[in-house]
């Protein structure tokens, strides 16, 4: 693998793309969706952030970007400050605008998560994500109009009081952040609802 490359792009069907955090290890970093639109493009969670996705972003796309993230926990929230508009559900506004790691779990994420540091000196256990204050807030049964295709916001408390989904009805695709995929569910974190997680 070309030691410079920091993202992992892969075009999918129905003008979605997955991108993938190249030098954070497989059981930390979360899927970035990319989708592509007439008018607009939404990217769907950001990952750790710890290296410049917008200027890649910006280059597959000519279209304005909406970035919006599932929920505000560091390994898919870590990248929504460098975007201009950012999406999120008002639960937690407060926890994208003031970051700590506690707040975001950050205070999870080891060493051994990153396959290479952005720099030398850079230590991953002292780490927080930049403040990224929400520009449009979004919640249960909103639309995200990219001009050819339409997604509509599902809250999904449970993993995090404001974690939500997308669905594209016109494809049948949803996108589900943490709430929803092949692996062990947390629902055991300091803002975990996990009387609702389980229904």
């Amino acid at each position: 693998m070309d030691q410079k490359i920091k993202y992992n792009y892969k075009n999918l069907e129905n003008e979605i793309a997955l991108i993938l955090e190249a030098k954070v290890s497989e059981d930390w970093r979360c899927n970035i969706w990319h989708v592509r639109g007439s008018e607009r493009d939404l990217i769907i969670d950001t990952g750790l952030g710890l290296w410049p996705i917008t200027k890649d972003i910006f280059q597959i796309s000519e279209r304005p970007v909406i970035a919006l993230c599932t929920h505000s926990h560091h390994d898919h929230a870590g990248g929504l400050s460098q975007f201009e508009t950012k999406a999120g559900h008002p639960a937690e506004k407060n926890i994208f605008a003031n970051p700590t790691r506690q707040s975001t779990v950050a205070n999870l994420i080891k060493p051994e998560h990153l396959i290479e540091k952005p720099y030398e000196a850079f230590d991953i256990e002292k780490w927080c994500m930049n403040p990224a204050p929400i520009t449009n807030l979004v919640q249960e049964g909103d639309v995200i109009d990219l001009g050819n295709r339409n997604l509509k916001v599902l809250h999904f408390p449970g993993h995090s009081p404001g974690s939500i989904g997308l669905w594209e009805e016109k494809t049948g695709i949803m996108f589900t952040g943490d709430t929803l995929y092949d692996g062990v569910l947390y629902d055991h974190l300091y803002h975990s609802v996990p009387e609702i997680f389980k229904e």
